[in-house]
């Protein structure tokens, strides 16, 4: 079929009757389309699946694989030392040493923690309730004053405050071990060496965690909500613990959380301050125990028994406050 045949239509180049007007039917008298396709261009890159609820992209594949290996690689590499705990946990001294470290040999978990708990009358569970109160009265005392001087920090305008700020963040750089002995000797003036406020004292002290509130409320306490419930007549104690503090919850879980692990932890500053066993913290009561090892060969299965049992609260604690790092609290506070 000629090109005058396609533009024409059946009945000739003037219409079905002759007369030149065309035929009125929809789509009459409209520039037909061409015989031939359009070319394609070649697309410079493979589109992305879109992710669902957003407009977001995935990451490519090998992106995925490799952030997924990378994270088992850690992964195994922190919890492969727990694995080790828990397997030797259930051995005797002599399993201990005499069969394969990652795997389980007649296991009696039950029996190995009631002795662990029963030796001595008892005296880890006490090293243990010491622990819990050190750690946690500690880092309950350390997130209230860091949240208190951090809001302030961040909210209030003051001479000095800048070289305040970079007092606390030299604080920062300080390590703790050359801090314990002039620490022992103050104590030591006053008379609080080797008792429980030797140790709660100074672990209600947190610079870190002074710099992180102070920073989390400049971003996330907005002033013209301030101002409102200034305006409304609230002082300022009662703003900074109905407002400040549940806005600042993400950061204050954060604090709390390292605070009781660094004190949990923390051996140097107990064994400096303290003499009397029974205020030992379950770390430096499990370092007593290995020393003690060599001539009592049973408290090699007690020391590494305790050992599990002390990282548990640890892991607990983890989990439950992990979800609070990943909500914004601020969101929908303020409307824009």
């Amino acid at each position: 079929m000629s090109a005058p045949d396609v533009l024409s239509g059946p009945d000739g180049p003037d219409g079905p009757d002759g007369t030149g007007a065309p035929e009125s039917r929809p789509g009459a008298g409209r520039r037909p389309r061409r015989p031939w396709p359009r070319p394609c261009r070649p697309r410079s890159r493979p589109r992305r699946r879109a992710v669902r609820g957003g407009g977001a992209t995935e990451p490519p594949v090998r992106h995925r694989v490799i952030t997924v290996s990378l994270l088992t690689v850690a992964a195994v590499y922190f919890l492969t030392p727990v694995y080790w705990l828990a397997v030797s946990s259930t051995k005797s001294s002599s399993d201990l040493f005499g069969t394969f470290g990652f795997w389980f040999h007649d296991p009696h978990p039950l029996d190995s923690l009631h002795r662990v708990l029963s030796h001595d009358d008892g005296v880890y569970v006490r090293w243990f309730a010491n622990s819990l109160m050190y750690a946690g009265a500690g880092a309950l005392a350390a997130t209230l004053l860091s949240a208190a001087a951090g809001y302030a920090l961040a909210t209030f305008r003051f001479p000095g405050r800048e070289g305040i700020f970079n007092v606390i963040l030299a604080g920062v750089l300080i390590p703790g071990t050359a801090l314990a002995l002039p620490l022992y000797l103050l104590f030591s003036e006053i008379g609080l060496a080797d008792t429980y406020w030797a140790v709660l004292i100074p672990s209600a002290v947190s610079p870190f965690g002074v710099y992180l509130c102070r920073i989390y409320a400049a971003a996330a306490v907005p002033g013209s909500l301030l101002e409102a419930a200034r305006i409304d007549g609230a002082g300022e104690a009662r703003i900074f613990r109905t407002l400040g503090l549940r806005l600042m919850t993400p950061a204050l879980v954060t604090v709390f959380l390292f605070q009781f692990v660094h004190i949990w932890n923390n051996f140097f500053l107990p064994l400096v301050m303290l003499s009397d066993s029974d205020l030992y913290p379950v770390q430096l009561g499990l370092t007593s125990w290995q020393g003690y090892a060599d001539r009592q060969p049973e408290l090699y299965q007690y020391t590494v028994g305790g050992a599990f049992l002390s990282v548990l609260p640890l892991m607990v604690l983890m989990g439950v406050l992990q979800r609070y790092w990943r909500t914004g609290l601020t969101e929908g506070s303020v409307k824009a």
